[in-house]
């Protein structure tokens, strides 16, 4: 062996183990560049997968006879990654969970939104996971707020929804959407637009008026695309359903914008602050229509995800200083091409077997069960599916398929998108979640690649930023009883209203007033705002503050003693 040999061996086990020494993210060599990003935009195509991706694809190439066609992400300027999904305490995730590890770098439990699990029962997980249950973890979100950025969220589902909220608040129960709602709103993200509107107002257990509240902080609080359009407010609150917006296909566009529309009026917004922003884009119901094993749902969001890509690929390369990432949080509902009908023909089955039944379709399986009471008539159910699915034959078997859910309470459109699945030659494994690894497009400063964890996303974008999300916690997340204690005050939670409990600190002559899920702070009467949220991951946890309230409350023990 000569010496440059040796010497090249040497360099190459020098660079191993260094890179085994590093944390997860960058020994996966999870970024591509060193440079820092002025923006982020993270979207989340939610449920996806590649299966319903490469549908969609021949599905647009059908509709537009056009073979050449190409979705947004197909766009060669993206580098590609493939992402490990897997939670705490299960190989396949829950969207609250998977929502914590991209927003804040921990591995969670399901339905915990950004607070550590309590458990960890996964290989490999408890080396991306904290020590302290329920804990509640900062976001990328607010470190962004933090580093004097602009920040927003946009949502086809309620803002509530899990990956909303995992980016913005912090609770052990995905569906305390009325805790997540006050989170939210005292967060003071500049953008917000989505679903959701029934957790906002005056009916809500705690007897908050939040849409009170936005209009109070300076929000323009819209409730239709031509408000949304028409409005010049730099911060917007766009509230377009009392829950979730309709699927693409069904939506009405005067009433409720496209995904598209609320990227590109989010962007328009954001990119105004100098410090630069972040931005949260989802795509929800991906994941729901991939529920319903509904193909024409799930290529309908598939579209709408991708088209607001292109809104914010676009922004991206003309302003060249923007980290952009598009991924799911999971895979859902296990999607093929191909299913038990196509076993003995795979391999001579022309695109219009597939694309046929298809393209005849106007409408989700969402939309035809709203129309179908629970005892819908048999004639009913037919001319609904003869109506929207062009289906004129229905079978006594997809008759009794149709009718066992639409008796249900809940997913009621389970059965009739597997209707025209099977005649689509489109398989379905399940109607639940799937544990694949997933794709990962990026674009900018820190693109990813190679093979990583779906916590990666959230370090690298901090990173891109300037911050360190460790730091972000130390700032955001100081134990309230614990830090107080040191100045030698008296920390409780005052429950007398259960449904609005307040942080009280005592000491000498000064008293402070934390109201939780709030970035309020009251000292001797006065109130004030804070950088960062009064929080608990459960509620008989601890309580956790921003350092900037021990620090006010330090000054004013300081200068009562003048």
């Amino acid at each position: 062996m000569n010496k440059a040999t040796k010497n090249m061996i040497a360099a190459v086990i020098g660079t191993a183990m260094l890179l085994t020494s590093l944390s997860p993210a960058l020994a996966a060599g999870a970024s591509t560049s060193q440079g820092k990003a002025k923006n982020v935009i993270f979207m989340l195509s939610d449920g996806n997968s590649i299966g319903g991706t490469t549908l969609t694809r021949w599905y647009n190439i059908a509709k537009s006879k056009d073979p050449q066609f190409r979705l947004a992400i197909d766009d060669p300027a993206f580098t590609l990654a493939l992402q490990r999904t897997f939670g705490a305490n299960s190989i396949i995730t829950d969207s609250a969970p998977a929502g914590t590890a991209y927003s804040t770098g921990f591995k969670s439990d399901s339905g915990y939104i950004s607070v550590l699990p309590d458990k960890i029962n996964i290989p490999g997980a408890k080396e991306y996971s904290g020590s302290e249950p329920f804990k509640p973890v900062a976001t990328v979100l607010e470190g962004a707020k933090l580093m004097g950025k602009a920040t927003g969220i946009v949502s086809t589902s309620q803002i509530q929804h899990a990956s909303p909220a995992a980016t913005s608040a912090h609770w052990y129960k995905r569906s305390n959407y009325e805790e997540i709602a006050k989170q939210q709103v005292y967060q003071d993200i500049d953008v917000v637009l989505g679903g959701g509107a029934g957790y906002l107002g005056q009916k809500r257990a705690d007897g908050q008026d939040l849409i009170k509240v936005i209009k109070q902080r300076g929000y323009d609080y819209v409730t239709d695309t031509g408000k949304l359009k028409a409005s010049k407010a730099e911060k917007i609150w766009g509230m377009f359903a009392d829950v979730s917006l309709d699927r693409d296909i069904d939506r009405n566009p005067a009433q409720q914008p496209s995904l598209a529309e609320m990227t590109q009026a989010a962007i328009e917004r954001l990119s105004k602050d100098k410090d630069g922003f972040f931005l949260f884009v989802e795509g929800s119901e991906v994941d729901w229509s991939a529920h319903a094993n509904d193909p024409v749902g799930l290529i309908s969001e598939i579209n709408a995800f991708d088209r607001a890509v292109k809104v914010a690929l676009d922004f991206a390369k003309k302003d060249k200083n923007t980290l952009l990432i598009v991924t799911t949080d999971h895979g859902n509902g296990g999607i093929t091409i191909g299913n038990s009908l196509s076993d003995e023909s795979y391999d001579t089955m022309p695109l219009e077997t597939v694309m046929a039944p298809l393209l005849k379709v106007n409408r989700t399986s969402d939309s035809i069960v709203r129309e179908l009471p629970k005892d819908a008539t048999d004639e009913q159910i037919k001319e609904a599916i003869a109506k929207y699915y062009s289906i004129t034959d229905m079978t006594d078997e997809e008759l009794a398929e149709a009718k066992k859910w639409l008796a249900k309470d809940s997913d009621r459109d389970y059965g009739i998108g597997r209707i025209l699945s099977k005649r689509a030659r489109i398989g379905w494994t399940t109607h639940g979640h799937t544990g694949e690894d997933v794709l990962v497009f990026s674009y900018g400063p820190h693109s990813l690649s190679g093979l990583l964890d779906n916590t990666d996303a959230a370090r690298v974008m901090a990173k891109a930023m300037g911050f360190d999300l460790a730091d972000v916690n130390r700032k955001l997340m100081v134990n309230a009883k614990e830090a107080f204690a040191k100045l030698g005050a008296k920390c409780n939670i005052d429950a007398t209203d259960a449904k609005n409990p307040v942080v009280v600190v005592e000491k000498d002559n000064v008293k402070a007033k934390l109201p939780i899920s709030t970035d309020i702070i009251i000292i001797n009467d006065k109130a004030d705002t804070m950088t960062g949220l009064t929080v608990r991951g459960k509620e008989d946890a601890s309580v956790y503050v921003p350092q900037e309230a021990v620090d006010r409350f330090a000054a004013a023990l300081k200068a009562s003693k003048k």
